[in-house]
This record gives C-alpha cells, sequence and structure tokens, in this order.
C-alpha cells in the first residue's frame, strides 16, 4: 500500500461568495493565501512527490506549503460546470429550483449542462491512480471538492444519495492507501491543517 494525501486547495474569492468555479481559473485570495500560510503538514509528508491540479488555486497552495516541486496533473481538476460556471449556486437553486433538485438527486449522474458529472470526475481520477499505483510513491496531491468527493466515492462506493463524513472545507487532509491495483481505502479522513490555537 502506498499513502496518498488529498488536500483542497485555498479558498479564493468565489469560494466565500458561493460563485461555482469549476474549471475557471480562479485564484486565491489574500485572505485565501493567509490562511494557506497558516496551515501545518506533519513531517511524515515532506517528503512525498507533490501533484496538482493545473488549476492556479490548487499549484499556488502547493507552493505556498513548501511543495519543492509540484507536477500538474489534468486529471486532478475539478469539475467542468459547464454553463453554471460563475454562477452562484443558491441562485441556481432559485431560477430551477424542482428541475434543479431533481438533477441533485441522481448523485454521482447529477449532470450539468455542458459539464462533468460527478461520475465522469471519479473515472478520470481512476485512470490517474492506476497510472501512479505501479511507481509506490507516496504522494500529496492538492485538488478541488469534486475531487475529494471521487476519491471517497472510489474507496467506499459512496453514491452521493446521503451524506458522507467527510469534510470538504479546505483546511483538511484526507489520506488513502492506494494499492497496486489502483485502488483506494480510507486511511484517515479529516485531518485538521489549521494549528489548534489559529
Amino acid at each position: 500500500m502506498t499513502p496518498i494525501l488529498f488536500l483542497r486547495h485555498g479558498p479564493t474569492e468565489w469560494n466565500v461568495i458561493g460563485r461555482v468555479q469549476g474549471h475557471t481559473d480562479v485564484p486565491l485570495s489574500d485572505e485565501g493565501r493567509a490562511a494557506v500560510r497558516r496551515w501545518r503538514l506533519d513531517d511524515a509528508f515532506r517528503d512525498f512527490d507533490w501533484v496538482a491540479s493545473p488549476l492556479s488555486r490548487a499549484q499556488e497552495t502547493a507552493r505556498l506549503l513548501g511543495a519543492a516541486t509540484c507536477g500538474s496533473e489534468p486529471r486532478l481538476a475539478e469539475a467542468n460546470w459547464g454553463e453554471w460556471e460563475g454562477r452562484i449556486l443558491e441562485e441556481l437553486r432559485a431560477e430551477l429550483g424542482e428541475e434543479l433538485a431533481a438533477n441533485e438527486a441522481r448523485g454521482l449522474d447529477l449532470s450539468p449542462p455542458g459539464g462533468e458529472s460527478p461520475r465522469d470526475v471519479c473515472n478520470r481520477l481512476r485512470e490517474w491512480l492506476a497510472e501512479l499505483a505501479p511507481l509506490r510513491q507516496p504522494t500529496v496531491a492538492v485538488v478541488h471538492a469534486g475531487v475529494l468527493r471521487a476519491a471517497y466515492t472510489l474507496a467506499t462506493g459512496w453514491d452521493m444519495s446521503r451524506a458522507a463524513p467527510l469534510r470538504r472545507g479546505h483546511s483538511f487532509g484526507h489520506l488513502y492507501d492506494l494499492d497496486s491495483d489502483g485502488s483506494l481505502t480510507v486511511r484517515e479522513l479529516n485531518i485538521p491543517l489549521e494549528p489548534e490555537d489559529g
């Protein structure tokens, strides 16, 4: 088993106001950068390989956390939310009403117009994990909320039809074991990155 730690990027201005980001390359906010600078990783993770989504908010998070080098992996990008990108989620819910509620109830098959479903994100993450597994290289992956959900789904079979014990806030890490066949097993979820006094 090879350890892989998934981290979500730091906060952006769009996160704060509830605007759907997806593939839109929104940078970290000044407050987000300050938050990431407060995060503390266990020293055990310092020698891991680092890889991140190509989106700047993930790449900058890795740099701020001290990654000497960080690969860029498109399959770790956030879900493409199609026509919903740039929209505020609560406004979308008010506008689309039952139509959006029914779409959200589809769980892994939720389908934004012109975008990807969570199942699509799972499939691209699974493909990347299958390539990573034979290398047996402990890895920190800086990703997005949708990819955190995908990793949890692949490890547990969660179908998004009920709440999960996965904290998708920015200041948590999620540690998994990666088997040689590319499958994930949960080792520890919701590892706090903020110091207790912070």
